[in-house]
């Protein structure tokens, strides 16, 4: 993060508060706190004291995990591969005024115990978890809404605008592409199925911490590689393999792109090793009236790697 000096880094605070667990998080004079321990010093331009609630909602085919803080318009924000909500906790520890910000675990992430058994993990598809986080919405009582998705959160969004386009206010697309996988693509993603198979989600965070962070991330914190190492190996391997086959039969939502007609948001990470610049730059270029905002120094989790850039391309008007 390009803020002031940090007390305890953002990665060792994040990898404590995704392993203990989170009950509250609260913003006391300009600094972020995590179950007390100092996240980071920050200055804001706008004052802000929420707590992050860690929640379950039980709806009607399971339960789902999900993460709150602030209050006002919401913007429900879909996490990467392979991931879970927590990879939003940089976002949710500093909502802006008069904002809601929500971060549900997509179905099976972070999943443990009765309460939250995933009903249909086998035969999950990226629409299923579109219908997941509507069905969230709803029970929420909330009818419309900003969504922000990172990378496998983007198809999501994607899928949302192809079952509901009219409860989407506006969409945050980060580090994400419209095109469905190529078939290089789909032999990785058999690849990945093969690693979950022999070596679980260990496996899986040996090979993809090194891609889904950017060089200067890796050079100048180092200890965010071992954060999302601990994000990765929280979730259960069925879950995990559930996602590379629904990501790998995903279709193509390019068609989407010109009749888009909510505020669209592109935010990317210049030193993204899985998914290029140029895919962002074709969305732009297709998506009426839309923003891009590159962050040079940012790799595939820009949100992570990058938090103040992040906010800033956010929620500039």
């Amino acid at each position: 993060m390009s803020g002031g000096a940090a007390v305890s880094s953002l990665g060792a605070q994040l990898a404590a508060a995704s392993i203990v667990g989170i009950s509250t998080i609260r913003a006391r004079r300009a600094a972020v706190f995590i179950s007390g321990n100092l996240l980071e010093q920050v200055s804001y331009r706008k004052p802000y004291n929420y707590p992050v609630r860690s929640q379950v909602a039980h709806l009607p085919t399971r339960s789902v995990r999900y993460l709150e803080a602030g209050s006002g318009t919401p913007l429900v924000w879909l996490h990467a591969f392979p991931l879970s909500a927590d990879q939003w906790l940089p976002q949710l520890g500093r909502v802006p005024a008069g904002w809601r910000f929500i971060a549900p675990d997509l179905r099976g992430f972070r999943g443990a115990g009765p309460a939250f058994e995933a009903v249909g993990l086998d035969a999950v598809t990226i629409d299923a978890y579109a219908s997941d986080v509507f069905e969230l919405m709803a029970h929420l009582d909330i009818p419309k809404a900003y969504i922000g998705g990172l990378s496998m959160g983007g198809y999501v969004a994607f899928a949302m605008l192809h079952q509901a386009p009219e409860r989407i206010t506006g969409l945050v697309l980060a580090n994400t592409r419209a095109a469905a996988d190529s078939p290089r693509g789909k032999v990785n993603r058999s690849q990945m199925l093969e690693l979950i198979a022999r070596e679980g989600a260990t496996g899986v965070a040996r090979e993809m911490v090194p891609k889904l962070l950017g060089e200067t991330t890796r050079r100048e914190q180092p200890d965010l590689s071992e954060a999302v190492t601990r994000l990765i190996v929280a979730n259960p391997p069925d879950a995990i393999a559930a996602a590379v086959r629904a990501m790998r039969d995903r279709p193509d939502s390019t068609p989407l792109l010109e009749r888009l007609a909510c505020s669209v948001t592109i935010v990317h990470g210049g030193e993204d090793a899985l998914i290029p610049v140029s895919e962002a730059e074709a969305m732009h270029a297709a998506i009426p009236g839309s923003r891009l905002v590159v962050l040079p120094r940012a790799g595939h989790l820009s949100n992570l790697e990058d938090p103040s850039g992040f906010a800033a391309a956010v929620m500039a008007r």
